[in-house]
């Protein structure tokens, strides 16, 4: 009798013995897998930021212009295209100038979607976009005719006033040979971008799309002619 119970004492022993190292081996899966999870995430995110950015010939033609400062080279991916492939939110098809962002979450100012370029993205930001043509991104400085109208826009600071002019971007507003409007072709060329985006920036860019790749994303070569303060607005 005596005999059995030890055995029954040591048989309970070993079951827990071997539960324990059960839970201790499934708490160290567990942590290979939470560094393996991190480790596959930092990785994606190096490989996006390699996907999204202009290839180094593009730098290397543009090297000199790039030395300049508030310039720089952006690519914009078609959202149509991309939106479920990347984690980046809206698959890398917006930028921002003043955060040098793809992210739809990082200021957004400019976007590409269904072969064309599009501005003011949420609540009551709103933007023009001009065409120039082939107009030398060099040439383009605030002294442009076709600039003045951009750089003398005040921006509104009541939600109503804002509103109007996202109505009026919507629309389209022309003057002499321009037409400004929050949504053109992206046909190439150089354009003039004005974008009002409330509580975090208010620039006005010039920019050219140099190069269009094989799938459908745009290399733009950009630079920055005024930034202007930070509007904020007053809601009724």
């Amino acid at each position: 009798m005596h005999d059995l119970s030890l055995r029954r004492l040591v048989q309970i022993f070993a079951c827990l013995v071997l539960l324990s190292s059960i839970s201790f081996a499934q708490s160290q899966g567990r942590v290979r897998l939470e560094k393996d999870i991190e480790t596959l995430r930092n990785q994606l995110k190096q490989k996006e930021a390699e996907f999204l950015s202009a290839a180094p010939e593009d730098c290397a033609q543009f090297a000199e212009f790039l030395r300049q400062p508030g310039t720089g080279m952006a690519r914009l991916l078609p959202r149509e295209k991309y939106r479920q492939k990347l984690s980046v939110r809206e698959g890398g098809a917006c930028y921002s100038f003043t955060k040098l962002s793809n992210s739809y979450d990082h200021d957004p100012q400019i976007g590409l979607e269904q072969d064309s370029l599009v501005t003011g993205f949420a609540g009551a930001n709103f933007g023009f976009l001009a065409s120039l043509g082939d107009t030398p991104l060099e040439s383009v400085s605030l002294e442009n005719p076709s600039v003045q109208y951009l750089a003398t826009l005040v921006t509104p600071t009541v939600e109503p006033e804002a509103r109007e002019q996202q109505r009026r971007s919507s629309n389209e507003i022309v003057i002499g040979a321009n037409r400004y409007k929050n949504r053109l072709p992206a046909t190439g060329g150089t354009f003039i971008l004005r974008s009002v985006n409330y509580d975090n920036s208010d620039v006005l860019v010039a920019f050219r799309i140099v190069r269009r790749d094989n799938d459908g994303s745009l290399i733009l070569l950009w630079k920055k002619l005024r930034e202007f303060p930070t509007p904020f607005l007053t809601r009724p």
